[in-house]
């Protein structure tokens, strides 16, 4: 699952690659390379998984998020 959120641009973090299992692994890879922050939260990911690709996430999930962007922010 692979989230993006610029918000200069974005209101809300959206969607933009998921995947099970190799393609999961693969979306790893692309992070890794690209020195993209990776945080894991399986229950997050259980519930972001039901979105589509290119879906902002749903209200009741932005502390969620919000806390793993602070968290990533503060690095």
């Amino acid at each position: 699952m692979a989230l993006k959120y610029d918000p200069k641009v974005d209101f809300v973090p959206f969607v933009i690659a998921k995947g099970k299992e190799e393609v999961a692994k693969k979306i790893l890879e692309i992070a890794k390379k690209s020195g993209v922050p990776i945080v894991k939260s399986s229950e997050l990911v259980d519930e972001l998984y039901k979105l589509k690709v290119l879906e902002e996430i749903p209200k009741k999930l932005y502390l969620a998020v919000a806390e793993i962007i602070v968290f990533l922010e503060s690095r």
